[in-house]
């Protein structure tokens, strides 16, 4: 009896790469504003969808981007950001 993976959200990956175009940062500089120990190339495998961002990461994309996580990862909510 083999557990069923868990829905993820189709348009994260768009969404965190929107949130560094409309910040104006490169994904080096992103990296360090989230303050998360990642790199360059993580942020780069978080916007391609090759990997997906732990809860603390999302936090951070959220704090950075003036929205609530919920707008991260719910695909029916549209991502509306400062910057």
């Amino acid at each position: 009896m083999g557990q069923r993976p868990r829905p993820k959200p189709e348009h994260l990956h768009t969404k965190l790469l929107v949130i560094r175009e409309r910040l104006r940062l490169s994904q080096s500089e992103m990296a360090d504003l989230l303050n998360c120990q990642l790199t360059s190339a993580r942020i780069s495998e978080y916007e391609s969808g090759t990997r997906e961002p732990n809860l603390l990461v999302l936090l951070a994309y959220a704090r950075a981007a003036g929205i609530p996580v919920e707008n991260l990862i719910d695909d029916k909510l549209k991502l509306s950001i400062r910057g």
